[in-house]
């Protein structure tokens, strides 16, 4: 059983800022050359899944077009993290003590004050996961690169990052797919 990660089109966001829970949009050819790329590949039995946040939402939109047999369900679970008040700031910006509480107290730290932490928002993604797995079948989310990294843990048994230095780290591209084998 094999769940396929797709992590969005490059945004129109400033670089280097913070847009977690952000509903930023993406740009109109970027999303349509990724789901020209990914469309053909998929099998016509594939459970696709989406986040709320149009950057992921109108891809798997794109996908459908070119797929129509192919049936969309939106899954709030797989939305990016919450990051508070940090949202739409500059990540270089930010305070250091702030970032450093948050990395001191990874798991249960909010960010931005009022964020999400790891510790949920790993209980989200992994309830999703789960039903992935009790389902039996191959899906794709397309979804954001914290998704994708949580996911990674969750693999391996991690259900809760307890330090900053134990989150995957590997870059993820834009339109970057990449495959976990349950």
């Amino acid at each position: 059983m094999k769940l396929g990660l797709v992590r969005h089109a490059q945004t129109t966001a400033v670089a280097g800022s913070c847009y977690g829970r952000s509903d930023v949009g993406v740009p109109a050819e970027a999303t349509r050359a990724i789901a020209d790329r990914i469309a053909p590949l998929l099998p016509a039995d594939i459970a696709l899944v989406c986040s709320p946040l149009q950057r992921c939402a109108t891809l798997a939109q794109a996908i459908v077009s070119l797929r129509p047999e192919l049936t969309l369900r939106v899954d709030p679970r797989i939305a990016e993290m919450d990051f508070g008040s940090w949202e739409g700031r500059a990540w270089n910006l930010i305070e250091r003590a702030e970032l450093d509480a948050w990395t001191r107290a990874f798991a249960d730290a909010r960010p931005g004050g009022s964020g999400e932490s790891t510790r949920t928002f790993m209980e989200r993604v992994g309830e999703a996961f789960d039903e992935w797995r009790r389902t039996g079948r191959d899906a794709l989310w397309v979804t954001h690169a914290g998704v994708i990294r949580a996911v990674w843990a969750l693999r391996e048994g991690v259900r809760c990052v307890e330090r900053a230095d134990q989150w995957p780290s590997r870059p993820i591209a834009f339109g970057e797919w990449v495959l976990v084998e349950a």
